[in-house]
């Protein structure tokens, strides 16, 4: 591990891992800082409460690796400390369901970041894998109601109507988390070069991924070609509110896929990935070095490296996680 990357604060603003000790033990390995870790996908409130007590409880019995983090300043101390900030966060904002009082409950439990839809409709708006309705009033109330509770909102798997609408309701900076550019490979999963500059315009932030399907080479991919994705980023849009939002799916089988690309979990099919393999250089969460490594050889310098790492991150995480 390189000095710069030992020093720098390390964020990944997205990891959907299979949560166990070896995980944790990986973002050790990969100096990680803090990381946004998906504790809710297709869940309703009670299995989501009960999947935030079990991460607690795989904290607080991992305590030496990892911490429980709900500001930037339990960042900064979880570096000092040598652990990873876990920070709780949502793809979906199922869990909420018709009461937006939980809103308020799930961030007293910690929770600091939810994505509004996870790529098909719900009560709140539309995501990316059907026709776009646009957000509805209730998601409107749940947006204010995030922004009063310091509640990060997620936009990654939406839709472009609905994003649109959710970037000029919000009070606070939204975010997509983790996607890429479609401008080097289409798919409904990325957006648009207007996407990412109206994003970037209402001072929102872009989180950059290196899930597969999504990438330009797929499979055959490797670190540099993610490094490739956030120069394209960072060409359109600068590099003050770019990072990282790995989208790991660490430990998984082909189980979880299935249950990822189908609706609810359950229903008609949204989309088929096929086998994933993470860009050679970066399989697993440990090999985040590299990535400093790869933005090192591509002439980056350290200024920049240091902000996509994890500086811009804390300062929009400080922005709308301060109520």
């Amino acid at each position: 591990m390189s000095s710069l990357h030992g020093d720098s604060i390390v964020i990944d603003g997205l990891i959907i891992a299979k949560w166990d000790r070896s995980i944790f033990e990986d973002m050790k390995k990969g100096g990680l800082a803090a990381a946004s870790c998906t504790v809710s996908v297709w869940e309703g409130f009670q299995e989501t409460v009960n999947n935030i007590a079990d991460m607690k409880k795989l904290v607080r019995d991992n305590a030496e690796l990892v911490t429980l983090v709900r500001s930037t300043a339990d960042i900064r101390q979880a570096k000092k400390d040598g652990k990873t900030g876990i920070i709780l966060s949502f793809q979906n904002a199922h869990a909420i369901e018709d009461h937006l009082g939980n809103i308020e409950a799930f961030a007293d439990m910690g929770v600091r970041i939810v994505q509004l839809c996870y790529n098909t409709q719900n009560l709140v708006g539309t995501g990316c894998y059907e026709r776009d309705g646009g957000l509805s009033g209730y998601g409107r109330e749940v947006i204010e109601e995030m922004n009063r509770c310091g509640v990060v909102v997620d936009l990654s798997h939406v839709g472009a109507h609905t994003s649109e609408e959710a970037i000029l309701a919000s009070r606070k900076p939204v975010c997509y988390s983790h996607c890429l550019p479609s401008g080097l490979k289409e798919h409904p999963r990325n957006k648009s070069d207007a996407e990412l500059k109206f994003m970037a315009d209402h001072d929102g932030f872009i989180g950059v991924t290196m899930f597969s399907p999504f990438l330009k080479r797929g499979n055959e991919a490797t670190v540099h070609d993610y490094v490739e994705a956030f120069d394209y980023v960072i060409n359109l849009v600068g590099d003050d509110c770019i990072g990282i939002g790995s989208d790991f799916t660490q430990g998984y089988d082909k189980g979880f896929f299935d249950w990822i690309t189908h609706d609810k979990g359950r229903y008609r099919s949204l989309t088929k990935f096929g086998p994933v393999l993470n860009p050679e250089g970066i399989r697993t969460i440990g090999e985040f070095p590299n990535l400093t490594q790869a933005m090192e050889h591509a002439g980056w310098k350290a200024s920049r490296i240091e902000k996509v790492l994890g500086q811009n991150w804390m300062r929009f995480y400080d922005e709308v996680w301060s109520v």
